[in-house]
């Protein structure tokens, strides 16, 4: 048996960035992916967000990638939701995404981030961010 421990941090978010995920909206959201994720044996150790974006860091199983185990996670939580019909209109999640390995050391920094997400994006947007990280792996 395989043994892998690939920590990965990943972000997505709403499509067109919509602020669908009221806090209410984004906890039930949140519970729902991680029930999910149970039974599809994928480990998610942190996930939270805003309202247009969540945060997850999660572990990469040996055999699947990252694109598989996101297309599981939003794939699944947008069929949910629409047919929960917990919003009024459609969601969905936009295509793109950011993902990025997470060492040991810096398990606990990026646990920490996802957790302020709320009190952190009074200050920097969604879209502000997503450039930041793009820039700094583009260097």
């Amino acid at each position: 048996m395989a043994f892998v421990k690939v920590m990965i941090h990943a972000v997505w978010g709403t499509k067109n960035r919509h602020p669908f995920l009221t806090d209410e909206i984004r906890k039930s959201m949140v519970a729902h992916i991680k029930e999910n994720a149970k039974d599809k044996q994928l480990f998610i150790d942190t996930l939270d967000g805003y309202t247009d974006h969540l945060h997850c860091l999660f572990g990469l199983n040996a055999d699947m990638s990252i694109a598989k185990t996101l297309q599981l996670l939003k794939g699944e939580s947008a069929h949910w939701i629409n047919d929960q019909k917990i919003i009024k209109s459609k969601f969905g999640w936009a295509d793109e995404y950011y993902a990025v390995s997470v060492s040991d050391s810096d398990l606990a920094r990026v646990r920490k981030y996802i957790n302020e997400q709320e009190s952190h994006h009074k200050k920097v947007t969604f879209a502000q961010e997503y450039e930041k990280y793009i820039r700094a792996e583009a260097l």
